[in-house]
């Protein structure tokens, strides 16, 4: 009697159920192939939706040479991902989804609705319509020593033998969201090539006195421009807003400069910025008004007459300059013009963002596979790469996590 051969369903293991974990899954998905995710958390997308509590920035519309410029000295790395899922890519990809978008007035594009769970509760439906099986409460603890995977789960440890692997746990920022980076040592056993993680787009340490902590914690300082960088051409300015807090300054526009200010700090020991408090108006204009006669005014009362300078910049002026710069109009007009501001540390990584540093792209290959480990693909913010605000970050997160899905599929045909 004839008997039919066995035939072998290739599986394959997603860890972490971020974006770019989600995409590499709905990559792999079909095809006789057996996909499972495994989170730590209770549900997946958390630090997604987290994001998308303030509306949802999907992605940029800005010409791609300016989009690519986000990434630094990983430009090389991030265009071959984005080569495959674009910022049209991704918006066309969305819209699949059911879900329409817009471009807001900085370029920036958002869901309709703003929101991200009608997004993810619409992919999810989606995935798991393709046969992709989600497990919760799964914690990976690394691996056995026949090569198995563990996880910590409810009912006790499991281990699961998949064909490939794909690590996509994200970087060390916002732990309790599920980023804890307890992947670092697991990875460092097995001799992957990792950098160590940084805070990125990150707040940062001044040491404000007690009055001025008291009197403008929580004040939004609105319309400067901040300056980081000493010589001409190392300088890099940015318009924007801000938020003093008790600690130092975080916001928009410190976290879109933070990379570098957190290098020079780590040079240095701390990092000088430069605030314009007065964009659009020359220095020789700011000294001008600020040199006409003031009578009995005090000088608040006169820069906010004179220059409509009030209430927190005010504030940074006294703190920020010596008692008898008040009596030099041109001291004062410099100042206004060029406050300078001094960092002394970044923000705790729990506190970023979002993190730079993690496995280096020397030790993956053009499919995101681990050389050290056969069958293992990392995705998404684990790898060392850093981007600002504004939807870089997450499209280049669905963008690895398909490059990864990608990969694995071409891995297993090779196999």
């Amino acid at each position: 009697m004839l008997q039919n051969d066995s035939v072998h369903i290739p599986s394959v293991v997603v860890i972490g159920g971020g974006p770019a974990g989600l995409m590499a899954a709905e990559a792999i998905a079909g095809d006789d192939i057996e996909v499972d995710v495994y989170d730590a958390m209770p549900s997946v997308g958390r630090k997604f939706l987290m994001a998308g509590k303030g509306g949802l920035n999907l992605t940029h519309s800005e010409p791609s040479e300016s989009f690519l410029s986000r990434y630094g000295t990983r430009r090389p790395q991030i265009e071959s991902w984005l080569n495959q899922l674009g910022p049209l890519d991704l918006v066309n990809w969305v819209h699949g989804l059911g879900i329409e978008t817009y471009v807001g007035s900085s370029g920036r594009i958002f869901p309709k609705d703003m929101k991200a769970a009608p997004m993810l509760r619409a992919w999810l439906h989606r995935l798991r319509e393709s046969g992709v099986r989600f497990h919760m409460r799964h914690r990976w603890i690394g691996w056995s020593e026949e090569g198995a995977l563990r996880f910590k789960a409810p009912l006790g440890e499991i281990i699961r033998r998949p064909d490939a692997v794909v690590l996509a746990l994200g970087g060390g920022s916002w732990p309790q969201l599920g980023s804890d980076a307890a992947w670092v040592s697991l990875l460092t056993e097995k001799g992957v090539q990792q950098a160590p993680l940084k805070p990125a787009n990150c707040g940062f340490d001044v040491d404000w006195s007690d009055y001025f902590r008291t009197r403008f914690a929580g004040h939004p300082l609105k319309s400067v421009v901040m300056t980081v960088g000493g010589s001409i051409g190392n300088q890099a300015s940015l318009q924007g807003e801000c938020v003093l807090t008790e600690n130092g300054i975080e916001g928009g526009l410190i976290y879109a400069l933070s990379a570098r200010v957190r290098d020079d700090i780590a040079l240095t020991g701390s990092a000088t910025i430069h605030m314009d408090l007065m964009p659009g108006w020359a220095v020789s204009r700011v000294i001008d008004e600020v040199s006409r006669p003031r009578g009995s005014r005090s000088l608040s009362s006169h820069l906010q007459s004179r220059l409509n300078i009030k209430g927190v910049k005010v504030g940074l002026l006294r703190e920020c300059l010596p008692m008898e710069s008040f009596n030099d109009p041109i001291l004062i007009g410099k100042a206004i013009k060029a406050l300078p501001i001094k960092l002394i540390a970044a923000r705790p990584i729990e506190e970023a963002i979002s993190s730079a540093g993690g496995v280096d792209f020397d030790a993956i290959d053009a499919r995101s596979m681990l050389h050290a480990m056969s069958g293992v693909f990392c995705a998404g913010e684990m790898l060392d790469w850093e981007a600002p605000t504004g939807g870089y970050l997450l499209t280049a997160c669905f963008a690895s996590g398909l490059v990864a899905g990608r990969g694995v599929l071409d891995w297993l045909k090779e196999r």
